[in-house]
């Protein structure tokens, strides 16, 4: 039985501030928590409502009720189990050819979304504006789909980062060039900005090219795409040449 303390805690680990108190987040479902081991990540408890499912080398699966899972879950449907990981502070890669950048991204599902297509893009890294939407977030975590665990997500200041870098800087833009015509070069920065104010005019002043994905529709009525839509259309344009 979880005591007192343990439950909030746990349940406290869906605000950013206590998940940096306790340096934990939260993950749950079997079929991620089994990736776990393999990954850079530490699992400090393991709770589950069915601890033979869970055979995880020198990791201790306490059982709980049901009852308790629905306490300490984040999900509107719980599973059947719930990692508490320890947080790391990644370190940023060199030498990645293609990259994301995002610009103050604040949805975290949009998040999580864009974290699993880099991951199926083969993506190695994601760099974070600072007040990007934190990727411990349970609601990330959980629409990543345990592609958190394979890639590099970097927070810092842009304009130092790119200030210190040489490479191509493309943005997205409505006045942009189409996706279909532009030649991608082999190593560049894809940013993406603010869901409804899209990428600040700091980071637009640093722009190497502007980019944009032509409407097709006759109405011409859509005034924008989602954000993690958008990524989706444009790295399947960028892999497929």
């Amino acid at each position: 039985m979880l005591t007192a303390h343990t439950l909030k805690v746990l349940q406290s680990l869906d605000r950013k501030k206590f998940r940096q108190k306790y340096n934990l987040f939260l993950v749950e479902g079997n079929k991620t928590i089994k990736e776990i081991p393999g990954s850079r990540y530490r699992i400090q408890q393991l709770y589950s409502v069915d601890p033979s499912e869970l055979k995880i080398a020198d990791t201790k699966v306490t059982a709980i009720s049901e009852k308790e899972l629905r306490r300490i879950s984040f999900l509107q449907n719980p599973k059947d189990s719930v990692a508490v990981c320890e947080i790391i502070k990644p370190q940023m890669k060199s030498n990645v050819p293609v990259q994301l950048v995002l610009d103050g991204i604040q949805d975290p599902g949009n998040l999580g979304t864009i974290i699993r297509l880099a991951d199926w893009f083969g993506i190695e890294q994601i760099i974070c504006s600072e007040d990007t939407a934190d990727y411990y977030n349970p609601k990330v975590i959980q629409s990543s789909m345990g592609s958190f665990l394979r890639v590099n997500i970097v927070y810092t200041d842009l304009q130092n980062y790119f200030k210190s870098s040489e490479r191509a800087v493309i943005g997205t833009d409505m006045e942009g060039e189409s996706i279909y015509s532009f030649q991608f070069p082999t190593e560049f920065d894809l940013v993406l900005g603010n869901e409804g104010n899209g990428i600040r005019p700091e980071t637009e002043a640093i722009l190497t090219d502007k980019i944009t994905i032509p409407r097709m529709g006759k109405s011409r009525a859509t005034e924008s795409l989602n954000v993690s839509m958008a990524a989706g259309i444009i790295l399947g344009q960028i892999f497929s040449k």
